[in-house]
């Protein structure tokens, strides 16, 4: 067994002994199975590029854009924080539900959907919050949002209710972890055990 196997297997079984016991069996074996996978296709998505590098190289439109690509990575469960890959075990998710909405560029991380899958305004508000949530959990493992970052993707979306971004928040307030009233001069707001069961939710639609 080599080193790299050992350490992953111990790493799985930390990431397990914080499920239920109940859980904690499938959540270690739900993790190795997509670790052995992602070892088992590295060496096909190797040869994919091998094979189109040559053809790549004679065109320098396809070139450049080849060169954009490889700069757009998939993100692996080491990349992700343990609480986030908690949720994900909890939530019966993996990290390719991740890389469908997500995509690293470098130490940012970046949307892939461009499709809320909802044209009422406050959903979209919503939806973008829980996300936002969700990308920056990534990195520091706190299921939280700023308010006026969502603001400003509600405006870019094409999605923003000035009239009531607020009350969108206060009307779905059960998602938000001691959530009164929305206050711009204190954006950070923090998902409670339901906004994370609506986040899950919310990934899975967007697959």
């Amino acid at each position: 067994m080599s080193e790299d196997l050992k350490k992953k297997i111990k790493e799985f079984s930390d990431i397990a002994s914080t499920c239920p016991e109940n859980l904690q069996v499938t959540c270690f074996e739900l993790l190795l199975k997509d670790y052995l996978d992602k070892l088992q296709q590295a060496p096909i998505k190797k040869r994919q590029t091998d094979t189109t590098k040559g053809t790549d190289e004679k065109n320098v439109t396809k070139g450049d854009a080849t060169e954009d690509e490889q700069k757009q990575e998939d993100f692996t469960n080491a990349d992700l924080h343990v609480k986030t890959r908690k949720f994900l075990s909890d939530q019966s998710l993996t990290v390719d539900h991740i890389n469908q909405i997500f995509y690293k560029e470098g130490d940012k991380v970046e949307p892939l959907f461009d499709d809320l899958k909802t044209t009422k305004l406050a959903e979209s508000q919503i939806r973008i919050s829980l996300l936002q949530a969700l990308k920056n959990s990534i990195t520091t493992g706190n299921f939280e949002f700023d308010g006026e970052a969502v603001r400003s993707e509600t405006e870019i979306r094409k999605c923003y209710d000035s009239a009531n971004f607020a009350a969108n928040f206060k009307n779905n307030k059960n998602l938000f972890e001691g959530f009164e009233k929305y206050d711009k001069k204190s954006p950070a707001i923090r998902l409670s055990k339901l906004g994370r069961d609506e986040l899950a939710a919310i990934v899975r639609d967007l697959q």
